[in-house]
This record gives structure tokens, C-alpha cells and sequence, in this order.
């Protein structure tokens, strides 16, 4: 004869709100149900005595698995691909703010660096005008030769435009840095590296830039000077 189960614990599950997540079990872009749970001992399958709250999780619409809250801290695949393409974005503008708006090989770069990285339509006219924009903002010109961490540009003393880049710089890379391997991280400064060296050797302000970047990217300093000497080297 089958046993039967007389004793057990049984979940309800209410719906408090949804969304879309990447599913660590699907390996995709998924929609969730945020879920509360109730835990009620049962007998003979009836409810008859509260356990406590359980949750709050999230249940994947696809393969039903429950995960943590933290599975929201991963991107959607949607989400990443706009931060990468923003995060390319960004290191090109302080590339050419630390003094490359003046060589047409950089500006050229620049505009194949982020055409490349999905922003098909941009130009040299809407690269120069954003720069053009954060100056206004700032209330000085892109500089040429000042640190873009802060460095003095002549008798303006510290550099607005360049420590808003520098900021720009951290929190645009510092939310990718973890979801990229050690390759991807590095090949995005070297993106950066290409843009300064279209023209000749780093100057001191694209030097600053880069170490900034490899800073943002969680790079050790020791590995970014050796990914910038590598990048000075013909293959």
C-alpha cells in the first residue's frame, strides 16, 4: 500500500510586482514575478497552522526557477549592451577633451571607436558638440595638456571640464567593470589607447586620461601602464 503524507509544509505565493531580469538558470532575458510566500503546515493537504514569511524571491516566467533579490544587480542583455556602448562613448570624449579635438587622425578614430561600438549615425560634428556643451557647462574650453583628474590647465587653475570627465569616467565604467571579464575591460582601455596614439605618442593630459580609465575599469595601475606601452608598440 502507498504511505500517505499526513504532515507537511506548503508555500502560497503572492505576486507583488514584475519585470524583466536575466535569468541566471535560462542564460537570457527573461520576465519575473517578485513573489511573497506564506508557509503553512498542512494535514492531509489543509492549511491549519502559519510557519512564517518566506521570500521576497523572483520567478523566472520561463523555467519557473526562484532566485534572490540579486539577481537583479545583473543587466539585462538589453541594459549591458547600452552600457557598453555608453562606456565606449565616454572614454572617447575624454580622449578628445585631453587635447585630441586639434589632430583630424584622432577625431577620426574617435568616430570609427564609437561608430563601432553601436552608435552607427555619430559624427565628428556631434562628438565636437557634446564637448562643446560640457565646456559651456563647466565655463571653460576643453583643455589641451591638463590633467583630466583634476591638473591645472594654465592660470584657470583646477580643471572643471576635465574633473567632470573624470566623474563621467567612473559612473559610466564602475557599474560594467564587474560584469566583464579581465579581457573585456582591458580592451576597452585599449580603445582608449588607440584614439591618443592615432596621432603620435601620449601626451601627458591622453596619459592621465587612460590611467583614469584603467582606474574606472578596475584595472591594477601596473597592468594598465603595461597595456598602454603595448598599445605604443607596431605589431
Amino acid at each position: 500500500m502507498h504511505k500517505m503524507c499526513v504532515m507537511g509544509v506548503r508555500t502560497s505565493w503572492r505576486t507583488v510586482a514584475d519585470g524583466e531580469f536575466f535569468c541566471p538558470d535560462c542564460g537570457g532575458d527573461r520576465n519575473y514575478l517578485r513573489r511573497t510566500g506564506q508557509r503553512r503546515l498542512t494535514v492531509l493537504g489543509v492549511p491549519v497552522l502559519s510557519r512564517g514569511a518566506t521570500g521576497p524571491v523572483l520567478e523566472c516566467s520561463a523555467c519557473h526557477g526562484h532566485f534572490g533579490l540579486d539577481a537583479l544587480d545583473h543587466p539585462t542583455t538589453v541594459r549591458f549592451s547600452a552600457m557598453l556602448r555608453d562606456a565606449v562613448h565616454t572614454i572617447t570624449l575624454a580622449l578628445l577633451a585631453a587635447g585630441g579635438t586639434s589632430s583630424r587622425a584622432v577625431r577620426a578614430t574617435a568616430v570609427d571607436t564609437v561608430r563601432a561600438a553601436g552608435f552607427a549615425d555619430c559624427s565628428e560634428d556631434q562628438l565636437l558638440t557634446l564637448l562643446a556643451a560640457l565646456a559651456a557647462d563647466t565655463g571653460l574650453p576643453p583643455r589641451s595638456s591638463a590633467a583630466l583628474t583634476g591638473g591645472h590647465c594654465g592660470h584657470h587653475g583646477l580643471d572643471p571640464c576635465g574633473t567632470a570627465l573624470a566623474i563621467e569616467l567612473h559612473e559610466s565604467l564602475e557599474p560594467l567593470a564587474p560584469h566583464l571579464a579581465r579581457a573585456g575591460r582591458e580592451s576597452l582601455l585599449l580603445q582608449g589607447a588607440r584614439i591618443a596614439l592615432a596621432d603620435g605618442s601620449y601626451t601627458p593630459a591622453e596619459r592621465e586620461a587612460l590611467t583614469t580609465v584603467g582606474s574606472a575599469l578596475m584595472l591594477r595601475p601596473g597592468d594598465t601602464d603595461r597595456l598602454l606601452a603595448a598599445a605604443r608598440t607596431p605589431s
